[in-house]
């Protein structure tokens, strides 16, 4: 698909990575491939398998746009990176280590998320998480891109396993932050939490205020149609709606409280969560060779 929206952001430095952000329109999703310039290795982060919640139909295009772009830049993938099972779209995860070989990872505490959901689905032998997903992180983990490091933030909230990732200047924090324009993520979601929220945002802006941060959706808002996904750690601080100028906890959480309880279900989510707790990868197929999702009825 070469229509894709996305636009880089330059290494501005030896410890710096470039990420090229490109953006899938109808879930607001912003999806990462995050290069170190000096060894051409690079990871995908919270890349999306698309969903038609009307037809049940499953896609790969923006998961084969970033094999592409991969491939046309001269790029080495070395990982395949979510930051929490999501429940507004599919991963791709498990198409894309299918298609290259390469490592997938998600945070430990998937393993909880997946206890939960096991009882709201009345499925307690599913989601054999520990064998679908390669690595496991833990909070302090680190790892490589090529010569980057990379360190892995519990950022719980949003869910309760939400993780970020840490490259040189550039933090991947999902659905934590929205755009300072438009705030921070509901966390209403089973196992969610707006407390935890507002401290893992806190987290994240004890780093440097030029660190750039990535989130992981977008919709623009009343007075910007363009989506986005890039801003600034100090940006954040002096201009994010819900904290900007040092709102207080108590004073963040009645606020995103009150602003979830008007929040309907993201209408993919009693299907992504099937999925993603499985890196991706649809049920089993039965004896007709499709695959099928079950739905709990007047549960939510």
């Amino acid at each position: 698909m070469s229509d894709i929206l996305y636009k880089v952001s330059q290494s501005c430095g030896p410890n710096s990575p470039t990420v090229v952000g490109f953006y899938e329109p109808d879930t607001g999703s912003c999806q990462y491939i995050c290069i170190d310039e000096q060894t051409r290795k690079c990871a995908v982060i919270d890349v999306v398998q698309e969903f038609d919640p009307k037809s049940f139909a499953t896609g790969f295009d923006h998961a084969q746009w970033a094999l592409d772009y991969i491939a046309n830049n001269r790029l080495e993938l070395v990982w395949i990176l979510d930051t929490h099972p999501h429940a507004d779209h599919f991963i791709a995860a498990s198409w894309l280590k299918d298609k290259t070989g390469v490592q997938t990872a998600i945070g430990e505490k998937v393993r909880d998320i997946a206890k939960l959901w096991r009882g709201y689905y009345n499925l307690p032998d599913a989601f054999p998480i520990d064998p679908d997903f390669d690595h496991l992180f833990a909070h302090g983990d680190t790892f490589k891109i090529g010569n980057l490091d990379v360190s892995v933030m519990l950022s719980p909230g949003h869910t309760l396993g939400s993780i970020s990732y840490v490259v040189g200047d550039a933090v991947f924090a999902h659905d934590t932050l929205m755009q300072p324009d438009a705030g921070s993520s509901r966390a209403d979601f089973p196992g969610g939490s707006a407390s935890e929220l507002y401290d893992s945002i806190m987290a994240i802006f004890d780093r440097p205020d030029d660190h750039r941060i990535f989130i992981g959706h977008d919709y623009g808002t009343k007075n910007r149609e363009e989506p986005a996904w890039e801003s600034t750690v100090g940006e954040q601080k002096a201009d994010n709606i819900h904290l900007g100028g040092g709102v207080s906890k108590e004073d963040f959480v009645k606020v995103r409280e009150e602003r979830d309880a008007t929040l309907a279900l993201p209408n993919r989510m009693l299907a992504a969560l099937q999925v993603n707790l499985r890196d991706g990868r649809l049920p089993a197929a039965e004896d007709d060779g499709h695959s099928y999702l079950k739905m709990p009825v007047n549960k939510f």
